[in-house]
Order: C-alpha cells, then sequence, then structure tokens
C-alpha cells in the first residue's frame, strides 16, 4: 500500500461516509459532481464537466509523450432504502448507496491526489467519474457526449468491491467477466370480459402464463448448452379483480449471456415466441428490448497487468486471476469495446450489493487506491 495514501485513510473515511449519506440517483448526481470537481481542482487538476450530464474527467499529464490509461468510477446510487442503521446512513429516502459506488468514487479520488503529487514520466491518466452505471446508460452518454474523442485511451481500467470475495484477495480475468443483459418489455392487447363468460374475451392473461412457459424453455432448448445463458422473467401484471378477465398483460425480464451470437439466438426466438402465440390467439403482441449492456470483455494482456498491479499491493497470492465469470452487468462494457482494458474486483466482507444491509468497507480505500496507482505506474513505465 502506497504510504501517503494510507496515512489520509482518514480523510478518505470521512469523503465516503459524507457521500454515503447523500446519495442520489442515475444522472442526479449534481451535489457528488460538485464534490468530486472541488477536490480534483485542490488536487491541480485539470477537471472537465458535463459529459454524460453529471459526469467528468480528470486529466494529468506526465512530463513526455507515453500511453494513456483511463481510470473509471461510477458514482450513482440505488433507488432504494438502507436498513443499516448507521450513523452516517442516507438521508435521502428511497436512495442508497447498497452498491459501494461512494466508496469506488473516494478510491479514484484518492488515486488522483496521489497521482498529482507523483505524475507518470510518461504519458497521462484519465480519470472518468461516471453517472448512471445502475441503469446501464451513463457510459453509452458519456461517450456520445464525445468522452473518447476528446480524451482518448491507450487503456481503460475500473476497480469494484464485492463480497463474493474474501477481505485482502482480488480477482481479474482474461476474457467475459461480466454478463450482457438485455430488458425486454412483452405488452399483449386481447379483449377483455366478465369472468363468467371467457368465450366472449379474447384473455391476454392466458396467453401472458402460457408465454411465460414457452420464455422459460428458450435457453433449455435452443442455446448451446456450452454456452451459459440466463433468461428470467421478474414481471407479470394484469387485471384488477378476480372477476374480470383484462384487456391486457405486461411481461418483463432480463436476458443474461456472454457474447453476442448467443444473445441474438435468443431475443430471435424470443420474438418467433411472440409471433406464434399471436398467431394462435389472435391477441396483439408486441416485445420491446428496453436496454441493453454488452459483457465485459478483458483484454488478456490489461487483465495480466491489473493481477500485477494488484499482487503489489496485497501479495501474487491473493490475487485470483481463475474465477468464474459473473452474471452481473456493467455498462463499463461499453468503454471496453472503445479501448483494451480490465474489470477488477476487490473482495470485502459484509451484505451483498445491493442489499439493504450493505456498506462499503473503509479500509479498502487506501488499498483500491494504491491499486489503481501501482497500475497507472507499470503501464506508463513511471517509477514508484
Amino acid at each position: 500500500m502506497l504510504q501517503d495514501i494510507a496515512d489520509f485513510a482518514p480523510t478518505l473515511e470521512a469523503w465516503r461516509r459524507d457521500l454515503h449519506a447523500h446519495p442520489e440517483i442515475a444522472f442526479q448526481e449534481f451535489r457528488t459532481s460538485d464534490f468530486v470537481a472541488k477536490m480534483l481542482a485542490s488536487f491541480g487538476i485539470e477537471v472537465h464537466r458535463g459529459l454524460g450530464g453529471t459526469g467528468l474527467v480528470g486529466v494529468i499529464k506526465g512530463a513526455a509523450e507515453g500511453p494513456t490509461i483511463g481510470l473509471r468510477a461510477d458514482m450513482d446510487a440505488l433507488p432504494m432504502e438502507e436498513d443499516t442503521g448507521l450513523d452516517y446512513r442516507s438521508t435521502t429516502k428511497n436512495q442508497f448507496h447498497g452498491c459501494g459506488h461512494d466508496g469506488h468514487t473516494v478510491m479514484l479520488l484518492a488515486a488522483a491526489r496521489h497521482l498529482a503529487a507523483n505524475p507518470p514520466k510518461r504519458g497521462k491518466v484519465h480519470l472518468i467519474f461516471q453517472p448512471a452505471e445502475e441503469i446501464g446508460q451513463g457510459a453509452e452518454r458519456m461517450i456520445a457526449d464525445g468522452l473518447f474523442e476528446r480524451f482518448p485511451c491507450s487503456e481503460v481500467y475500473a476497480l469494484h468491491t464485492i463480497p463474493l470475495y474474501e477481505e485482502g484477495t482480488a480477482a481479474v480475468r482474461p476474457g467475459p467477466t461480466l454478463s450482457g443483459t438485455t430488458v425486454f418489455e412483452i405488452t399483449i392487447k386481447g379483449k377483455g370480459g366478465h369472468g363468467a363468460a371467457p368465450h366472449t374475451t379474447n384473455d391476454p392473461l392466458q396467453v401472458a402464463a402460457r408465454l411465460a412457459i414457452e420464455i422459460s424453455s428458450v435457453v433449455g432448448r435452443h442455446v448451446d448448452p456450452m454456452q451459459p445463458a440466463v433468461i428470467s422473467l421478474g414481471r407479470l401484471v394484469a387485471g384488477t379483480a378476480s372477476n374480470i378477465i383484462p384487456d391486457s398483460a405486461e411481461l418483463s425480464g432480463t436476458i443474461r449471456t456472454y457474447n453476442a451470437e448467443t444473445e441474438a439466438r435468443i431475443i430471435d426466438k424470443l420474438d418467433a415466441a411472440c409471433r406464434g402465440m399471436a398467431l394462435m390467439s389472435g391477441c396483439t403482441i408486441t416485445c420491446e428490448k428496453k436496454a441493453s449492456c454488452p459483457p465485459c470483455l478483458n483484454d488478456p494482456r490489461a487483465a495480466a497487468a491489473a493481477a500485477a498491479a494488484a499482487g503489489t499491493v496485497l501479495g501474487e497470492a491473493n490475487v485470483q486471476t481463475d474465477l468464474t465469470a459473473l452474471p452481473f452487468s456493467d455498462d463499463f462494457a461499453l468503454m471496453l469495446r472503445q479501448w483494451p482494458g480490465a474489470y477488477i474486483f476487490l473482495g470485502q466482507p459484509g451484505a451483498m450489493c445491493h442489499h439493504p444491509t450493505f456498506d462499503f468497507d473503509d479500509r479498502l480505500l487506501p488499498v483500491g487506491a494504491s491499486i489503481l496507482c501501482r497500475l497507472v505506474e507499470r503501464q506508463t513505465g513511471a517509477n514508484a
């Protein structure tokens, strides 16, 4: 661990707990963005705001030409209630830092402070503070606003804490790391009526139930069993009373895969099931893809560099590189489509992310920041 960062840990903890007490959901990270900009400026770092709304980029320049390393942190909170009972718990109803983004933001600020005082001898560092990761739109918005035209990178990295791995360990693998996710919504329009006379109706609820069963069989019958894939229905809405057949029904769910071909096959079969059920039932059925995030694919060389950097902080024996890809998603994947890079996990104790009792472990603040700094030093050829 870098000593100057470790010595600054009490201040980092205060920053993190302040952000935790004042969470902001997707594209509303105004206070957080202001705080980040203020801190970066206080370190003497060039700040550029307004990318993707509340997103911003800090630029640290080395003395000579060389590679540019992008480091990304997500800033947004979740739209859920906190149940930790902490002194610094959320002060905003139904907004909660339940995925550690408060900690990720402060880790990158801590790395920024160190790198501003110890800039790389070659190249640049682009510090990317991203909004709206939780709804999968922040990276896309930043990129659409010219993120990488204005701030191109040679490589780009993100670090995320997760309780799936033990405290004091890190995990990073080459290739597929997080699944891609597509959210779909199905609307079924039929003809409602009295529950005593179903023969006079065109029952969309019955169609929804049958379609749900059909959708659940898509992966088992149409996807290569050697290709991991999950299709899950999480919502079925129809009707207002037990004796009324409704006019419409809605289904929604997610598709999770690790490659585009498998995702395309599942979507094709999903559309086919909707067309077939519409033809058989006489209902009108539409299937809309509401949001999509590709898989996170780590570049092998970047993953090896990240593992080596983590090893200098935690010890090589505490860095796992043979982990199984996880079925979560992160729109950092869009940045990895632009530049080679890697997504790094840092283990922490406690409740799982997105649980109402989750809290970021403040002991990890200097650890994560040190890993990011060592990674920059390694990839730019700078001396520690």
